[in-house]
């Protein structure tokens, strides 16, 4: 089974989150582009997530809403700066923690073979930033979605006609 790696090096600004997917890059891609598809799998296990906007082209805002069983809301957004098949660059910011944005780009590799490498980097404001974005017990809620995302992609996979 593949694994979600996580590396953040002393010292620097960037996370960077990786998996290799068992689906071609087209179904990677849709499952991070398309709103029903993000709520299932985006986000910590147990939080209902609800995507509220989300209009992906360059220039395009996205918010997303979780709420966990006691009715707590999270909110973030962000704003598109580029959308390829290959890779989307956007801005990230928690609602509650206003100021603290975040560049993200997430890379689409084909392997072949129906296989998708997706490298998600988000670069921090500050080593500060980072560091306490790490310790806030975001380095498990980055690694389970990605053990969701794995999850719907086979589900979507078994779903699809055969070709």
């Amino acid at each position: 089974m593949a694994e979600t790696s996580l590396i953040a090096e002393p010292g620097k600004q960037e996370i960077v989150v990786s998996r290799v997917f068992d689906a071609p890059r087209d179904l990677v891609f849709k499952a991070c582009t398309d709103p029903e598809l993000i709520a299932q799998w985006w986000g910590p296990k147990g939080f209902t997530t609800t995507v509220e906007e989300l209009d992906v082209r360059p220039g395009g805002m996205w918010r997303v809403v979780q709420r966990d069983a006691e009715g707590n809301e999270y909110a973030f957004h962000g704003v598109y700066h580029e959308v390829t098949p290959e890779r989307i660059v956007d801005t990230f910011e928690y609602e509650a923690m206003p100021g603290h944005v975040l560049l993200e780009t997430e890379t689409f590799e084909d392997l072949g073979g129906g296989r998708t490498k997706m490298t998600d980097q988000m670069v921090l404001q500050s080593v500060e930033d980072r560091d306490g974005m790490l310790q806030s017990g975001s380095q498990e809620e980055m690694i389970e979605p990605m053990e969701r995302l794995a999850g719907l992609l086979q589900s979507l996979k078994q779903a699809a006609p055969a070709r």
